[in-house]
């Protein structure tokens, strides 16, 4: 079967008013809510199998019984994560510049069916083109009565790449820095901290028999929202017709790296990876591709495994995961062990230090693999690097740290030889790879990278030292 580019939840151009969103369908998930009611949407959209398309694929149907289940006096809240930080990733950006109405019609959509009183569209301050869509959007929807009663809201968050993980969100909504907590990401409230900002948050959390009155929270990423319209008004037999039976729908893809063009295409689940990066970005003329990664969340897909159909079950049985779909080529003019560093600098570095082995061990880690590929390593730093790498989970209260041991160590046993030959001087110093945010993704297929993270100090500063300190002490 040909490769078939989609456009479901990410429109071939902008749409820039709420009268051509409507033109083109616009509206008509909200109109169902109205006249069925959240019960029935609900079962809809548990028929329909959509999962969450922020990286954890979560079923979202179940995540919404469990705030619905949850609620304590006060409605909940709505949030939409738009946070985008991982990096190879910039499709909810282009969801957003595309049409940010379906994503606010999909939020109001749960607003319905939760009761919630308000819609909350998260976003990075640095998302100023996003904030600006939205920001007009939403203006349009509440003039045009849409909102009926629910308030709309753009709050902005940090550059951090933990601002994107949903616990450390809900922190940022409350007036925190973005530290993971230590409870359920539908968790809305919390007291303030204890007397050392290290700390985790308070344990008076917002839901049934709670001790306090604030409400939980549902939180879904900007493409699962932009679904959650299109399963309303359609139906779930329709979104059902692209995809597998266990992976139904589409999906979103970014494609970057060592390619001539990068650029974001949706497609049916079930496309082969392959198929996406010729169609997309046209693999460097001359070169051959040596491993593909899925942002930092997930293990390394070597060549071998480029065929893999885009599905939770396939890319789990290729020893990898589906992640945000962000998918950084990277071709054979590539250090692979210089991979390995850029990875483990960036998951090292926006660790925010709360949990001791992933700060302290992850930093271990990439200075280890840093000294390794700049030529002033001996034998004995391999072991280091593997027995910190087994205990870097240690504790931890989100994923990031699992992510570190996951990927860096996929690297580690994909390209062995490399590592070797930088230890025994056979292969010339080199500099990590870039690892960071796309910030901007140009009409002509250039991804702009976030050229701070290079200056980034651990403490999440950018001057020329460290101060020594993480910065969950700083806060």
């Amino acid at each position: 079967m040909a490769f078939a580019e989609l456009h479901r939840t990410l429109d071939p151009e902008p749409v820039t008013t709420l009268d051509d969103h409507v033109g083109a369908g616009g509206g008509r998930g909200l109109a169902v809510v109205s006249d069925a009611g959240g019960d029935a949407v609900l079962a809809v959209l548990e028929a329909s199998g959509l999962r969450g398309r922020g990286g954890a694929g979560f079923p979202t149907a179940t995540k919404w019984r469990t705030v619905l289940g949850q609620r304590a006096g006060p409605p909940p809240t709505v949030v939409v994560n738009g946070a985008e930080g991982e990096p190879g990733s910039f499709k909810d950006r282009m969801i957003l510049r595309r049409n940010p109405y379906r994503v606010i019609e999909g939020a109001l959509v749960a607003a319905r069916v939760a009761g919630a009183d308000e819609v909350v569209v998260a976003l990075k301050a640095s998302s100023t083109v996003e904030r600006a869509r939205v920001r007009a959007a939403m203006d349009e929807i509440t003039a045009a009565g849409w909102a009926d009663g629910v308030a709309l809201r753009v709050a902005e968050g940090p550059t951090a790449y933990l601002f994107g993980e949903e616990t450390a969100l809900l922190e940022v909504l409350d007036g925190r820095p973005p530290f993971p907590r230590v409870a359920p990401p539908w968790r809305r409230g919390v007291d303030d901290v204890g007397d050392r900002p290290d700390e985790a948050a308070g344990s008076h959390l917002g839901g049934v028999d709670s001790p306090t009155d604030v409400p939980p929270a549902l939180v879904n990423n900007v493409e699962t929202m932009a679904n959650v319209a299109l399963i309303a008004a359609e139906g779930a037999d329709w979104f059902r017709s692209a995809g597998t039976a266990s992976s139904p729908g589409t999906i979103v893809v970014t494609v970057s790296g060592d390619v001539e063009r990068s650029g974001v295409v949706e497609v049916a689940m079930g496309t082969p990876l392959r198929e996406v990066i010729e169609a997309v970005g046209f693999p460097t003329e001359r070169r051959r591709i040596l491993a593909v990664l899925s942002g930092v969340s997930a293990p390394v897909l070597p060549a071998s495994a480029l065929d893999t159909p885009l599905t939770h079950e396939d890319l789990r049985a290729a020893g990898s995961g589906l992640g945000a779909t962000g998918y950084i080529v990277v071709d054979d003019s590539r250090d692979m062990a210089a991979v390995a560093a850029g990875v483990s600098r960036f998951l090292a570095i926006e660790s925010c230090g709360q949990c001791m082995p992933c700060k302290a061990d992850g930093l271990e880690v990439a200075g280890r693999l840093e000294a390794i590929i700049g030529g002033r390593a001996d034998t004995t730093a391999l072991p280091v690097i593997v027995e910190r790498l087994d205990g870097i989970e240690y504790g931890a209260r989100c994923s990031l740290a699992s992510q570190h041991r996951a990927v860096v160590g996929s690297l580690l046993d994909a390209f062995p030889g490399v590592v070797e030959g930088h230890l025994d001087r056979r292969l010339e110093p080199v500099e990590p790879f870039p690892v960071a945010e796309i910030v901007d993704l140009t009409d002509d297929g250039v991804a702009v990278l976030d050229d701070r993270q290079l200056r980034k100090q651990p403490d999440w500063t950018y001057g020329d030292t460290w101060t020594g300190a993480f910065p969950a002490a700083l806060a």
